[in-house]
């Protein structure tokens, strides 16, 4: 993640050197893409020819066949229909509250192994046994395990007979877990009740395990690279996670060295204005009907914030009583898998209704007229975006419940992928696809005609184009180019289809995930704030336009190739690490700089008494700045640098990283631009400002509580016991379940009650607005601004 506005790169002058500065950057920023896009689709190939082989048969020595066919796909797919990273994780990506089950399986299957070698030697166990003996056992599951025995040209990968057995062993624990259910991992009986699902998909967690304690083909590594850690099959980290590591911290070092050099001695120019206008100048204008028209999408948001709160506050309490919510049997109904998709989906939608009804808003400003049937075309992206909320919500429970079947087409088409942050079934994946390209189209004919105005000139405003002031020909560029990014790189999501290798699955999903969501939709918010800023005249538009430009290109140079870092053990290979540790670090770089953005926003309130108007979303403008340091960056490098994934991975310092960045940066921009939106949507009256204010503190005081309280020394007692013991042992209940770490889970509560008592305090002030009640009470109207006369409407073309 990266700041919004927060680089040196506010190095612009107003004067005739900003053109020049301007094309130098857009040169800078069209290498840095196609640059970094070219890596990222060579890493993708790198991870296709690395990643672990499906084997069409594995058989035994003494002709045992254990798998046959297309069970190791059939069970992923059974796997993802019933929630996938959502009940448990595989490859240490998904839910925290039940096991990792690579990690599990693998150390299941290698104590069985161990205790029967044991026996072979006159031992009861392994445990029984004495170091030296241990030692010797140890050194023939090793050599067992790590040696790779699958065939190419067969498709077969054969095994001992006491793997077979401790197979079967497995595959009856697991079958008892998902069948009779288990509260300390959350997962209520009856979740897979087809014997043969229930065999294809352990079959399935053998493959993830098996990938991950196998050498590839000519190396000393795993297909993983050696992860999760586990003793017992010597996976330890590789001398390239070690090196790649130090060399992560050294770019990182350098790249903070080179901004504050660049910041103190460079040549920049303030972005703040000293001469404000005396009034708002937005408060004279009156909407459009497309305008009033996205108001709705707005208190829709609303509704879901409060809904996906509500959903993440019941998944955490899954952690400490994992069928119930204080002894109510609520897994009956909704399921720990149902409740986490529901919250985890929901975060990434209402954040983004939340950006595109801004884009909605500023659209005809910034163009200068209203096309023709552009609020009917509003109104129908609406209708599609609850389609796709409401339809997607209901097939997830139907599917996770087991009611389209098990690994069926059905579910994969109307229930879920299974896939972390990506969970919409295909037929609403292509809604939202086609709704994103139905809002670049919106958004393209309402801006255009400021295109060849800004080809004159800086833009003027006028009665029809009021944020003009704020629409350089820079910006309108580039916020059109931000919207065309997010309508396109959501389609990465239909890389990955129902019979794809998890590796390949993995690759796109985190395009997704964090180019969609980390990358360009952070280009459309900074472009988006810089025009509502400049043309409030807070911001001078030169400078912020060439600050947005170089600061996007900045935060790309280390954010698209560092998408890498999410796909160190999924298949990749040495390389791709090696490229995704060096640009992952410089994604911190611009984060360092931080203050700078914070302490202009406060300049910003202060200039002229009309600002205050605006105040609690540049409030939430100020937090963005916080959680941008804490969330994105110190929680985010914490996690990112191969030898601490290597050990954390699945752990509570990656959900630490997850809700700090991802709310903490992305949630309270969306509030904040919400609250700027609707401040000149619905002007004229003061307004009551009190559920404002407890929601901010709320929000901000019960995440960093969350944070403080509970994620992070969670999540630092797992690594611990992942350092020194195994992966398995951190995500084991026999763990989780010790008094101390019972404690630190019941710890989330006072964070969660605040958040989401702050929550609760924005949807009853969204509510107000439509009942009277945020309003002040005896308060006075605001004054109109001068820069275009009250009462001036825009007029709709024919």
């Amino acid at each position: 993640m990266s700041s919004t506005l927060a680089s040196p790169s506010s190095a612009a002058s107003p004067t005739g050197s900003t053109p020049s500065r301007d094309r130098r950057w857009w040169w800078a920023l069209a290498v840095v893409v196609l640059g970094s896009f070219t890596v990222l689709l060579w890493m993708g190939l790198e991870i296709d020819e690395s990643k672990p082989p499906i084997p069409a048969r594995v058989v035994a020595t003494d002709g045992t066949v254990l798998v046959d066919g297309d069970d190791v796909m059939d069970g992923q797919r059974v796997w993802q229909s019933i929630g996938g990273q959502q009940i448990g994780s595989v490859w240490g990506h998904g839910a925290y509250v039940a096991p990792d089950w690579t990690a599990d399986w693998l150390h299941r299957e290698a104590t069985f192994v161990l205790d029967e070698y044991a026996r072979d030697m006159g031992v009861a166990s392994y445990d029984a046994a004495s170091p030296e003996q241990q030692g010797a056992l140890q050194a023939r599951l090793r050599q067992t395990f790590r040696t790779n025995t699958y065939d190419p040209a067969a498709g077969t990968i054969t095994l001992d007979p006491v793997r077979a057995r401790a197979f079967e062993a497995n595959a009856r624990h697991y079958a008892d877990v998902f069948g009779r259910g288990h509260e300390q991992y959350a997962i209520p009986a009856g979740t897979v009740k087809d014997p043969e699902a229930m065999r294809q998909m352990t079959t399935f967690f053998w493959w993830s395990s098996w990938a991950a304690s196998t050498n590839a083909p000519g190396d000393d590594a795993t297909y993983t690279r050696n992860w999760p850690h586990e003793p017992l099959v010597g996976n330890t980290p590789t001398p390239t996670n070690v090196l790649w590591s130090i060399i992560s911290i050294i770019v990182l070092l350098a790249g903070i060295a080179g901004m504050v050099w660049y910041q103190n001695f460079g040549p920049h120019d303030d972005e703040v204005t000293d001469a404000p206008p005396t009034a708002d100048p937005l408060l004279g204008y009156e909407p459009t009907p497309s305008q009033r028209a996205t108001l709705k999408y707005f208190f829709v948001v609303g509704a879901l914030f409060v809904f996906q709160i509500a959903a993440g506050i019941l998944s955490a309490h899954y952690g400490v009583e994992g069928a119930a919510l204080y002894g109510i049997p609520i897994d009956r109904i909704l399921p720990y898998a149902v409740v986490r998709t529901w919250h985890t989906q929901l975060g990434i939608l209402w954040i983004a209704t939340a950006w595109l009804a801004t884009g909605l808003y500023v659209a005809p400003a910034v163009g200068g007229r209203e096309p023709r049937f552009q609020r009917l075309g509003v109104n129908v992206l609406f209708g599609a975006l609850v389609l796709v909320v409401g339809g997607s919500m209901i097939g997830q429970w139907l599917s996770i419940t087991g009611r389209m079947g098990y690994g069926t087409t059905r579910s994969w088409w109307l229930g879920t992928t299974g896939m972390e942050y990506l969970d919409l079934a295909r037929l609403w994946q292509i809604g939202l696809l086609v709704g994103l390209f139905l809002w670049f189209g919106l958004m393209a004919r309402g801006m255009w005609p400021a295109l060849g105005r800004a080809a004159d000139g800086p833009l003027t405003p006028t009665a029809e184009a009021p944020l003009a002031a704020g629409g350089r020909r820079t910006l309108v560029l580039m916020l059109l180019m931000s919207c065309l990014a997010i309508a396109s790189f959501f389609g990465a999501a239909f890389g990955m289809g129902h019979d794809t290798h998890l590796s390949i699955t993995e690759y796109w999903r985190w395009w997704v995930v964090h180019l969609w969501v980390e990358g360009f939709f952070e280009v459309f918010a900074t472009v988006v704030i810089a025009f509502l800023f400049s043309r409030l005249g807070l911001l001078r538009p030169a400078v912020a336009a060439t600050a947005t430009l170089s600061a996007t290109t900045i935060f790309l140079l280390g954010g698209i190739i560092g998408t890498g870092h999410h796909l160190y053990f999924t298949g990749a290979n040495d390389p791709v690490m090696a490229w995704s540790a060096t640009f992952s670090a410089l994604e911190v770089v611009p984060l360092a700089l931080i203050g700078f953005e914070a302490f202009r926003n406060l300049r910003i309130l202060r200039v002229s008494e009309w600002v205050a108007g605006y105040k609690w979303a540049i409030y939430f403008f100020l937090s963005v700045s916080f959680w941008n340091a804490l969330g994105a960056g110190v929680f985010g490098f914490l996690i990112n640098p191969p030898i601490s994934l290597f050990y954390v991975q699945g752990l509570n310092l990656t959900p630490l990283h997850g809700h700090t960045a991802l709310f903490g940066v992305y949630g309270m921009l969306g509030i904040g631009l919400m609250l700027f939106c609707v401040r000149s949507l619905m002007p004229g009256r003061e307004w009551n400002d009190l559920p404002i204010k407890l929601g901010f503190w709320g929000l901000n005081g019960g995440l960093l509580a969350m944070a403080l309280l509970s994620l992070l020394p969670l999540g630092l007692a797992q690594a611990w016991a992942s350092i020194t013991e195994g992966l398995w042992y951190a995500r084991s209940a026999e763990f989780l379940a010790t008094p101390a770490l019972t404690v630190l889970r019941w710890m989330r509560t006072p964070g969660d009650v605040l958040f989401g008592l702050g929550a609760l305090a924005i949807g009853v002030f969204m509510v107000g607005l439509l009942t009277g009640h945020s309003y002040r009470a005896g308060g006075g109207r605001t004054v109109p601004g001068q820069a275009v006369a009250a009462g001036t409407t825009p007029h709709e073309e024919a």
